[in-house]
């Protein structure tokens, strides 16, 4: 900074000075300033410096000349240095006390983060002022809220539209009071509190070694290598399995202090961190608990740890910097509306339901062919009709508004049997006539006009008979309908499952105008809880009194068990029969006491339009023992609308640990979309698990925002992003600078789409490079897995990827030096969401055979969606795909993928000795296996020599789930794939050490892994089949309806016997194995075609 001018504000005249390190000429003599406020200061070329106009505290106007790569530091130093320099020196203080403002796109800023270069904040006309340090527990309500709201949720999330919806009010109300709970929780946390809600402990379930990893380590002992940070010396020990962190660290102090002749250090001042990580081993846990330790293990590796100072923790130097947070008064409770009459009970009207139709208007439809335009109109718990639908046409003609003459409708359903989550669904549909000719009967020369009607369905709505508080919908209303997607793959014509919320796009889309009916005597209420469990308690102690006096003879529990295994798997519990829902529900008792972990079997035995049966099984969720944690889940799917069900199903998840509850959270974040209200059980349990744990907070965050650009969804995960970012200050910045991240590599992927791959390459390097773009991947957690901390990006080893939506491929430098670097690839273009499903399967999937004691080396990848078509995925490194192992060793000729030996040969040449080789076929067959059953169950398709990799280990493991559940690709009306896995002739000539013997003992074995691996799954069947069904709503085009998942129920066969099963899958397995010369045959073509080496 070689340059500074300075200037005062006097009444009617602007002083200025050159400054030259003292001043010299009084006020009187100054000349103004020269200054010029450039709109596009930013926005030119990169800038070697750039000119501030800088606003000082004792009135003075400064002007630096500073290279854009100065952080806001050492502005702020540079500008209270000058103005002590200056007249009215006395009024500054230290630069501490200080903060440095500028202007954003909608506020007055404060750079809290003062790391930050110039160039990454840019303020505005580069104006900026010293002011009083603000206090941040003040700003959070206004200017905080509005800028996360805008930059960290998404410009989709319209914040004032949200605003005068009692809803919405009421929602933010009651979760803000949440929020300040757990913040107050929060702030008499312990620094050893704060580092595990910062950076959570990943624990096993069981404190006992592995059966798999007790074979490897038969005397329950293994290596650990711990680095001191100080010196970077290291000290290799050795521990059993119930050795805890605080023995680990007391062992590693007296070693380091033996060798090196140092005073005893105390152990409490130390703690153990995973080496290259931020992931820390602490706690009275044994050290075999860590998941880090048996994965490290599991890979026949030594685990890393550094010794470091908590003193040199952020938890702990936050912890002692803050301020106690000083309590803040609780929001005033909102006083409910008086009501001008006491509300009537829904379930004393015996009337019938009714709603009156007005007119539909603005409707697309083809008017050169319709010649008519109706509605049905129906009534839906779930996705099951209560009763005949209603239709009705338009009068002839074509018209942008069709009136309907006040049409009422009639329900065969009373008021007093709808069920609580009722939803009324419309459908707007066209009538266009389709004739064909036919021969006559009479005359086979002559033929007959045979004219039939189609009806087109061109759009739909659903709303809530019940509003939030359980009043009754009544008046005149106008629902805002979505339009009838072509790709939704079901026969129905109403759309029950999809969202509840109206279609934004008020001016584009078609409207319905109808009336509710009312009682006439006022508002109308669904009876509460209390008044149900009341009305169940009355009733069931009069059927007993009966009984009493009837008294049956008590009926053999295995009647009741075989009636039950007909419908355990889910497959054919949607088509039960009356007589065998009537036997179920008979025996409700005998289910809650003897076989509660089939109530979703029972559950679909409820009549919900009959009042008796909901305040029944209302009564029984009350008293029903805890199921498990598989089972829970299945109750909060599309099928179990009911509240008291979904709430007796979070009542069971509150005992999930944070891991599990990690593993299962893509579908509990897609359930919300079954909820039919904002505040839900659900919500509420998801929200504070996010607030007290932050890694599950980094993908609740994530996996919200990624769905921001859907219109039904914007409202309800936009207000959801508003209350967690509001909850959790402290992970506001970590987020946002992910998002700065995110915003430039789609600025880079545009790069990358504009010419040669060379060309592109230099391109994105030099961007990278680009000052005012590097700062913003200094210290940022990495979206993937937070627990990697990375201290920026190398340019020179980024490059553009060879696909069609040219892919980045970006290389992270790891903030701990002695660690490796991160690699990601960011796709921009891609939906991913389909990928990170898939990739969530295989993972429970593993988790299912490990605890069944098997381990198949299993490679999953991380991967994440951020926005629409747009994430990012974990690069395994040391990997090669199997078609560049082919084309290498076959030496890129055509038949490459028949010869046998070439992935033998590559695993040779990888792993020398022959302990490392049989090691790496070991690796194979396992995950060779694992593999094979998995994308065999899954249906996954499009399976080439491009998208199947191996590891120089010898793992085996696939990339690319485009599609899934048999969506097979065809060409030319023939299905390319013919197989139901993949299994070559060069993977058998692996597993076999190098012979093709089918019946060696080495492929027997092989088999038989297989077939264990597939009963496991198997066995699990209902938590697959529940996990892919809260999945429905998502838009995901290949599950979009329940017959999607007819393939899961068709490869899993939940309705044979164990052994039938066996040999079914025997059936398959040798399939793939007689057709692989077909495989071979489309990868040579695939092969001969492309060539993706990267």
């Amino acid at each position: 900074m070689n340059h500074a001018g300075v200037a005062m504000m006097d009444n009617r005249q602007l002083a200025y000075v050159e400054h030259q390190g003292k001043y010299e000429p009084p006020l009187e003599e100054m000349e103004p300033p020269c200054m010029r406020f450039s709109v596009n200061l930013w926005k030119n070329e990169p800038l070697d410096w750039v000119e501030l106009i800088c606003l000082l505290p004792n009135g003075f106007i400064l002007i630096l000349r500073v290279n854009p790569a100065t952080t806001i530091q050492m502005v702020k130093a540079e500008m209270v240095a000058q103005a002590k320099m200056m007249p009215m020196s006395y009024v500054i203080k230290e630069a501490c006390e200080y903060q440095v403002y500028g202007i954003s796109t909608f506020n007055i800023e404060p750079y809290t983060d003062e790391t930050k270069r110039l160039s990454e904040v840019q303020p505005y006309f580069g104006l900026l002022s010293l002011g009083d340090r603000a206090d941040t527990t003040t700003i959070s309500s206004d200017y905080e809220l509005t800028k996360m709201v805008s930059g960290m949720i998404g410009k989709s999330f319209d914040h004032h539209r949200t605003q005068g919806s009692p809803e919405i009010d009421d929602f933010r109300l009651y979760m803000t009071q949440i929020c300040e709970n757990i913040e107050m929780e929060r702030s008499i946390y312990t620094w050893q509190q704060r580092l595990l809600y910062e950076h959570p402990l990943r624990l096993a379930n069981s404190t006992k070694m592995p059966e798999l990893i007790r074979e490897r380590h038969p005397t329950r002992t293994f290596l650990i290598v711990v680095k001191n940070e100080n010196d970077q010396s290291t000290f290799t020990l050795s521990v059993n399995e119930q050795d805890t962190p605080f023995s680990l660290t007391e062992s590693t102090l007296q070693k380091m202090n033996r060798s090196q002749m140092k005073m005893n250090d105390r152990t409490a001042d130390y703690i153990l961190k995973v080496s290259g990580r931020d992931e820390y081993l602490l706690g009275d846990y044994p050290l075999i608990q860590f998941l880090y330790i048996q994965e490290t293990l599991s890979d026949s590796a030594v685990p890393n740890v550094v010794l470091q100072s908590v003193y040199r923790l952020e938890s702990y130097i936050n912890h002692h910097n803050e301020q106690a947070m000083v309590p803040k008064r609780p929001p005033p409770k909102k006083q409910p509306a008086l009501l001008p009459k006491t509300p009537s009970s829904l379930w004393d009207m015996g009337n019938y339901f009714q709603l009156t139709l007005h007119s539909i208007s603005n409707v697309n439809y083809d008017k050169a062919r319709a010649f008519k335009v109706g509605v049905h109109v129906g009534l839906f718990h779930g996705e099951h009709k209560l009763c005949a639908q209603r239709s009705t046409d338009s009068p002839n003609g074509n018209f942008d508004t069709f009136l309907f003459n006040d049409l009422v409708m009639d329900f065969d359903i009373q008021m007093r049997n709808l069920p609580r989550m009722t939803r009324l669904c419309i459908v707007i549909f066209e009538v266009t006539k389709m004739s064909r000719s036919k021969k006559s009967s009479n005359n086979k020369d002559s033929t007959l006009k045979d004219v039939s009607y189609n009806k087109n369905p061109l759009a739909w709505v659903n709303t809530t008979l019940f509003d939030y508080k359980d009043n009754l919908r009544t008046g005149r209303q106008t629902l805002y309908t979505w339009t009838y997607a072509d790709d939704i793959q079901s026969d129905e014509v109403f759309h029950p499952l999809g969202t509840i919320e109206p279609n934004p796009r008020k001016e584009e889309c078609a409207l319905v105008d109808l009336t509710f009916h009312s009682s006439g005597t006022g508002s109308v209420r669904y009876p509460s809880e209390e008044v149900v469990l009341q009305y169940a308690t009355d009733r069931i102690r009069r059927d007993n009194q009966m009984q009493q006096q009837l008294p049956e003879a008590a009926k053999p529990l295995k009647e009741l068990k075989d009636l039950l295994a007909n419908y355990t798997g889910l497959d054919k519990i949607y088509e039960m029969v009356d007589q065998d829902r009537n036997a179920i529900w008979e025996r409700r008792y005998d289910i809650m006491c003897e076989l509660p972990e089939e109530l979703s079997i029972l559950l679909h035995c409820v009549y919900w339009k009959e009042r008796d049966d909901v305040a029944e099984i209302w009564y029984l969720l009350k008293q029903w023992p805890l199921i498990s944690i598989e089972r829970s889940l299945e109750l909060l799917d599309y099928a179990y609308p009911d509240p008291a069900v979904r709430r007796f199903a979070i009542r069971c998840l509150h005992f999930l640990k944070d891991e599990d509850l990690l593993l299962y959270l893509l579908q509990l974040v897609q359930a919300i979309k079954h909820e039919s209200y904002l505040d839900s059980d659900l919500v509420v349990f998801l929200l504070e698990r996010a607030l007290r744990n932050q890694r599950i907070g980094h993908y609740f965050f994530w996996h919200l925002r990624s769905e921001m650009q859907t219109p039904s969804m914007q409202t309800r995960f936009g207000l959801l992003l508003e209350v967690y970012l509001k909850g959790c200050k402290h992970h506001v910045a970590p987020l946002r600078k992910q998002l700065h991240v995110l915003e430039k590599l789609k600025q880079g992927s545009l790069i990358a789409k504009k010419g040669s791959k060379e060309k592109v390459k230099t391109m994105l390097q030099d961007f990278l490079r680009d000052q005012r773009n590097s700062g913003v991947f200094q210290n940022i957690q990495n979206p993937l897995n937070p627990s990697f901390r990375c201290s920026g990006v190398t340019p020179d080893r980024c490059k553009v990827m060879d696909s069609k939506m040219r892919p980045l491929w970006v290389v992270f430098e790891n903030a701990d030096m002695n660690s490796n670097d991160v690699h990601i690839i960011f796709k921009n273009g891609d939906d991913l969401r389909q990928d990170m499903l898939t990739l969530q399967m295989l993972r429970v999937m593993d988790q299912l055979w490990k605890r069944d004691g098997m381990d198949f080396r299993m490679n999953i990848y991380n991967c994440i969606s951020m926005e629409q078509r747009l994430g990012m995925i974990e690069v395994v490194r040391h990997a090669e795909t199997i078609a560049n192992i082919q084309k290498e060793k076959g030496m890129f000729s055509a038949t490459s993928p028949f010869k046998k030996g070439s992935l033998y040969s590559w695993l040779k040449e990888h792993n020398k000795t022959a302990d490392k080789l049989n090691k790496a076929i070991n690796e194979f067959t396992l995950s060779c296996a694992g593999y094979c059953v998995a994308t065999y169950v899954l249906g996954v398709a499009d399976r080439h020599s491009d998208n199947i990799m191996v590891k120089r280990n010898g793992q085996l493991f696939h990339i690319d789930f485009g599609h899934i559940l048999g969506h097979f690709k065809e060409k030319f009306g023939v299905r390319r794939e013919r197989v139901p896995f993949v299994l070559t002739h060069d993977f058998v000539y692996v597993i076999n050490k190098g012979c093709n013997d089918r019946e060696a003992k080495e492929f027997c074995h092989f088999q038989e892994l297989c077939e264990r691996a597939f009963l496991v799954l198997r066995k699990h069947g209902c938590l697959i089949l529940s996990l892919f069904s809260m999945m429905i709503s998502t838009g995901l085009p290949e599950l979009s309806s329940e017959k999607d998942l007819n393939y899961l129920r068709e490869t899993l066969v939940l309705d044979y016997t164990e052994e039938k099963a066996r040999e079914h899958f025997r059936a398959k397995f040798s399939e793939a194995l007689a057709n692989s010369w077909k495989t071979s045959l489309n990868w040579a073509s695939h092969n001969f075609s492309k060539n993706n080496k990267q």
